[in-house]
């Protein structure tokens, strides 16, 4: 699933607003959900939605869910198991921030999911 601006000059705010796109994330987000991404504060951890950089696409910046750290990196998969554009074809990535809320269509927390 990617996310929307590709060329991310809004990288440098501690609080950015994200469009999704596509259904790799399906059911927690959807195509055309708006979300708020935190760079900084507390440390990712295994469950986090996070937007990030695979080192095999750098051009790509997608949003998955954190599952282990690796080689500096993290290891990410989609929540929907029908779409596999996550590390198990791209490898590791680069964690860029942290989603912590939806805000449009339905807002809400987008809470970690134990894996």
């Amino acid at each position: 699933m990617e996310v929307k601006p590709v060329s991310a000059p809004w990288l440098r705010w501690p609080l950015s607003p994200v469009l999704v796109t596509g259904p790799s994330m399906s059911p927690t987000l959807r195509h055309g959900d708006a979300v708020l991404v935190r760079r900084g504060g507390r440390a990712i951890r295994p469950g986090d939605v996070v937007i990030a950089v695979f080192r095999s696409r750098p051009e790509l910046l997608v949003v998955k869910r954190a599952v282990r750290p690796i080689d500096g990196g993290w290891w990410l998969h989609g929540d929907n198991d029908l779409v596999t554009d996550d590390s198990r074809a791209y490898g590791v990535a680069d964690v860029v921030g942290r989603v912590v809320a939806r805000y449009w269509p339905r807002p809400g927390r987008v809470p970690p999911r134990p894996l």
